[in-house]
């Protein structure tokens, strides 16, 4: 059985010195966030409180949010995809449209390996990603959205304008 700490038990002080030592906030060094930039440093550094600046922050137009897919995952991916009906093989040739998937993907990389042959059709392509598919003998198709037809309603005829007397 583990035994209760007993270091300061029956000591007046604890450690602290004196009786009038440990009375104020001076003791800890001062209140709230004192000595962050100073003294405490090191504590506001490890919880996340670091003054100053640091780094950078990107540029929003940098950034993108695009929805990727390797080709590595493609590969094991292609027989449930068949299965859930979501792409379909002709041959030994996978057909798989990306950009119309419940969850739509915009870009294939080229990370991991490809075995079976896919045409596959996606806005965007590495072009590592590219020399992959082909090596494997498959295609890219590039993912061309279809237009809406817009309704044409004729302007309403009005009669000839009034003008204030």
């Amino acid at each position: 059985m583990k035994k209760n700490v007993t270091k300061f038990r029956g000591s007046r002080t604890c450690g602290g010195g004196t009786h009038k030592n440990r009375r104020g906030g001076g003791s800890r060094g001062g209140r709230g966030n004192a000595g962050g930039c100073k003294h405490h440093f090191v504590r506001n550094y490890m919880k996340g409180m670091a003054y100053g600046k640091h780094g950078f922050k990107r540029p929003q137009k940098v950034l993108s949010n695009k929805p990727i897919v390797n080709v590595g995952e493609l590969d094991e991916l292609a027989e449930q995809l068949v299965q859930h009906g979501e792409a379909h093989k002709q041959g030994d040739i996978y057909h798989i449209n990306l950009a119309e998937l419940e969850y739509p993907i915009v870009k294939v990389l080229g990370n991991g390996r490809i075995t079976k042959p896919m045409a596959i059709t996606v806005s965007e392509c590495s072009a590592r990603a590219m020399s992959k598919i082909e090596e494997a003998g498959g295609s890219i198709e590039e993912y061309v959205p279809p237009l809406k037809e817009v309704d044409i309603e004729p302007e309403e005829t009005r009669g000839p304008d009034v003008e204030d007397i």
